[in-house]
Formats: structure tokens, sequence, C-alpha cells
């Protein structure tokens, strides 16, 4: 009898419900060049993706997804593949890759019939960066070594070097490139002024920056960095 009327007890709970919240929708920006799209999500790591547009292709760059943003890229032309360019930059490059049926190249040695070349640009264990120079645009795309968002450009320009990198910037992988555009993981892409000459001073001031990105890391830090 206790048997059953356990049983019977069991049988009379109301099933347990899961409550799924739905994911709040990003708020981006966007930037739009007439070779491509940029989108840098509003919040402090400023998380920001790129399609690069050659011949009606479209190659997505270490890409964040939104429903919006996806169909603005699919009115660029044909998407050909997504490129992760850092080893940490998951973000949603599989399932973008995914869905459009093209491949996801993650820190590839090349890119088959691309306008772009591969540059290695740090090598090691825990950090494994790739960027890419496209010369006929000018442009050069860059992960994580270089941002343009509040914690990379500390100094007086607008580029500055990742925290972590200032001690020993990677200097070599951008010597002998002379960009009118800048693409980066985190912040806005730069398609005015000299360029060249911002990247560079930003790698040649790198460590002088220090103090100024540790009078600013406390608000960084506060804002969730």
């Amino acid at each position: 009898m206790r048997r059953e009327a356990a049983l019977q007890s069991r049988r009379r709970r109301p099933a347990s419900v899961v409550a799924v919240t739905a994911a709040a929708p990003l708020e981006l920006t966007t930037q739009a060049f007439d070779f491509g799209l940029t989108w840098t999500v509003k919040e402090t790591m400023a998380r920001s993706s790129h399609a690069l547009v050659d011949d009606g292709r479209v190659w997505l760059i270490d890409p964040v997804d939104d429903p919006a943003v996806m169909e603005e890229v699919a009115a660029l032309g044909e998407p050909v593949g997504v490129l992760q360019l850092l080893d940490r930059h998951d973000r949603d490059g599989a399932a973008i890759a995914q869905r459009l049926g093209v491949p996801l190249r993650r820190l590839p040695a090349s890119v088959p019939d691309a306008p772009f070349r591969v540059v290695r640009v740090i090598e090691r264990p825990g950090w494994h960066e790739l960027a890419l120079w496209w010369p006929d645009r000018a442009t050069l795309v860059v992960s994580e070594a270089l941002g343009t968002c509040s914690y990379f450009a500390v100094g007086h320009g607008r580029v500055g070097v990742h925290p972590m990198l200032r001690l020993l910037p990677p200097k070599a992988p951008f010597a002998a490139l002379t960009p009118e555009h800048l693409l980066v993981g985190h912040g806005p892409g730069l398609h005015t002024g000299d360029v060249t000459l911002e990247i560079e001073d930003a790698l040649a001031d790198s460590r002088s920056d220090i103090p100024r990105l540790l009078l600013r890391l406390p608000g960084l830090l506060r804002s969730g960095i």
C-alpha cells in the first residue's frame, strides 16, 4: 500500500518546467565600404567582424552572428568561406559556415582563389594569430594584435597594440606593408588618414604607452573587460 501510494504521489507531481530565456538582440554599429562591411558589437570588448567582397564573392572574417547583418552580407554577393584568424576567436563562425554551406577555414595557411594573402603574426603556445593583406585594396585585417577600441588605443592615435603584447609588439609581420585601410577584431575599421603611419606609431609607442594603459585599466575593469 505504501509503495502504491508513493507511486500515485509521484504521478500527481507536476512536471518541472525549465525556463528558457531568449538571448537579447545584439546592439551593433556597421561600417559599409567599397569592398565590404564591418559590424561591431556595442560593448567594452567591441568585437568586430568583417565581410570582404571581390568579384561577387564574399569572405566572412571572425564573424559574430546577427540576422540583420547577415541580410546585408547576403546582398553583397555569394559567400564562399568563413575565416578564423585567431585560435580563440571561435565566435559564431562554425554555425554561420554550416548555415551558409561554405567551409570554415580556421587559421588557414592560405585561402584558395582569394585576392588577399595570409600573414603570420604570432605563433606561440596559447596564441596563434594570422592577418590578411590585400595589396590591390591596400587593406590589412588584424584579428587581435592591433585594435582601435578603448583598451587598445590608449595613446594619441586611433590604433593600439593589445595590452598583453605591449612589451614585445609584433613589428616584423607589418614592417613591409603600407595599408590605407585597417580592419581589426576589436573596434571600428580605419579608412581615412595615414593608416600606415598610425600603425607604425602604435607599434613604436607600444611600451611607452603602458602608463596610459595602467591609468585607464580600473575603468576598463569596471566596464567588464
